[in-house]
């Protein structure tokens, strides 16, 4: 399902565009990987928004219970008040009078205004419609988080459990941020150990 989203009188603030305080139909992306500061982004990205006096709407999938049913939650404990929807198209069902809409983890959705999401899963593979939205962005700001290995920047997010679901729901139990060389190193792992 496709969602188109009229982008009509929409405002929005950015550091990199601070001339321009008026811009009608942006799509901002926060892409990374896991633990990168995504969330937090986008938390901020919206308080500043409400701040503005503009009218602000969060949306977040049903399916993302880690840490709260109805807030989108950063992993340092960063709260912003949301409503959890089961597909992007329920967006439409909502009052239209919005100025800015920001939509958490984007990848388990089609489209969005302003997202943030991972832009590879645990394989390294682009996830969901993220690598779409980062094309046709206004803007785009990937965020990194630590490799957990060396303390390089990481762009990758390691599952470290035996699951091969393209989705599961996890922390740091079930993931860790890795850099290139130490991801492509514990992937050879990974593979020598299941061939075992």
């Amino acid at each position: 399902m496709r969602l188109n989203i009229t982008l009509k009188d929409m405002v929005l603030f950015s550091e990199d565009h601070i001339q321009e305080t008026k811009r009608r139909g942006r799509i901002e992306v926060i892409c990374g990987s896991m633990f990168s500061g995504k969330t937090e982004e986008l938390i901020r990205r919206l308080k500043r928004a409400k701040f503005a006096k503009q009218r602000v709407e969060i949306y977040k999938p049903a399916i993302d219970t880690r840490y709260s049913e109805a807030d989108v939650v950063s992993h340092d404990s960063n709260i912003i008040s949301s409503t959890p929807i089961d597909s992007s198209a329920s967006i439409l069902l909502f009052p239209s009078e919005i100025d800015v809409v920001g939509i958490d983890e984007a990848q388990f959705f089609d489209e969005g205004v302003i997202v943030a999401g991972l832009d590879m899963d645990f394989r390294g593979n682009p996830f969901g419609p993220m690598p779409g939205l980062c094309a046709i962005a206004d803007e785009v700001s990937k965020v990194h988080a630590i490799c957990v290995k060396c303390g390089q920047l990481a762009s990758f997010s390691h599952r470290t459990v035996k699951n091969d679901k393209q989705v599961l729901l996890g922390e740091t139990a079930e993931y860790e941020p890795l850099c290139r060389e130490c991801y492509l190193r514990a992937i050879k792992e990974d593979q020598q150990t299941a061939s075992d």
